[in-house]
């Protein structure tokens, strides 16, 4: 129970973060979202760092960097450039492809082993995704430049997999927050070298900017630093593959919030996300007399 409720949270806070990109980039541009949201993320664990330095695993530092390079830092950039050219809608529903290359990159690097539900699961939730990525954004043209931010996104998701097998497989007696700060702290001087080359003060002396600066908190505070420490934890108390389940959920918060904002919802959406909740259902479902594949 403690696990899906975990699950339904981060769903709520990661599929708002989509949204939160969109409003800030109306003052921001890409490169000044991510660094804010770097730096800003980075900050925030800096004390924590400080206080519990002598208590850092120094041979754990590398797992510490992927999972702050491949979990957020890429990430924050891959995606502020994409929602330039996607809505936000359509950013949230792409990101469910994470589960399925979490389930990839487990097999591939990491020696997991996973039940044919589970395969199934991912499956079934994939095709609810894919249904919505081609039906489910009537206004998008699909050209090769619309093509190449949606790439972004899909390399991020990539980078997602990668850091939560790390998280379970490398660090799994580590605590969530203990990972989290490390990770993060690695990340300040990603923030400081990517804001040094922006004049980030700009957008702030806008009238809007203020708010823009607020979404950004937000989305730094709430979709990173808050987000990250829950998932974690979930990775380390199920696995990695239940975790990137989140992916699937995250779509049907994105729509909604899209809806809100002007956005079209169809019965192909009702569809997709059918499938996706269907698809995370199965993915629990115990299995009996079945060997792992």
């Amino acid at each position: 129970m403690k696990s899906w409720s975990i699950l339904i949270v981060l769903a709520l806070v990661w599929g708002s973060s989509y949204i939160l990109m969109k409003k800030a980039l109306v003052v921001f541009e890409p490169m000044e979202l991510a660094g804010l949201r770097i730096l800003i993320s980075s900050l925030f664990f800096l004390p924590f760092f400080i206080k519990n330095f002598k208590k850092i695993v120094w041979q754990n530092w590398k797992y510490y960097l992927i999972v702050g390079l491949l979990g957020s830092g890429f990430p924050a950039l891959l995606f502020a450039f994409a929602q330039t050219k996607l809505n936000s809608s359509l950013t949230g529903i792409l990101s469910s492809l994470t589960p399925l290359f979490t389930l990839i990159t487990g097999i591939l690097f990491f020696s997991k082993s996973i039940n044919r539900n589970q395969v199934i699961g991912v499956i079934v939730g994939l095709s609810g995704a894919l249904l919505l990525m081609a039906l489910g954004n009537e206004q998008a043209q699909f050209d090769l430049q619309t093509l190449g931010f949606t790439a972004l996104v899909v390399l991020a998701c990539l980078f997602y997999a990668l850091s939560s097998n790390t998280v379970g497989s490398k660090l799994p007696n580590k605590s969530s927050f203990d990972i989290s700060t490390s990770a993060f702290t690695f990340l300040l001087p990603l923030g400081i070298a990517i804001l040094c080359n922006e004049q980030v003060w700009i957008p702030l002396k806008q009238s809007n900017g203020l708010e823009g600066l607020a979404y950004v908190g937000v989305l730094s505070l709430g979709g990173t630093v808050a987000a990250s420490v829950l998932f974690f934890h979930l990775v380390q108390i199920r696995d990695a593959v239940f975790a990137s389940m989140v992916s699937y959920l995250i779509p049907i918060v994105a729509l909604m919030w899209g809806f809100l904002d002007g956005e079209k919802i169809s019965l192909i959406h009702a569809a997709g996300m059918t499938l996706i909740l269907f698809g995370v259902f199965l993915t629990r479902k115990k299995t009996k007399n079945l060997e792992a594949v």
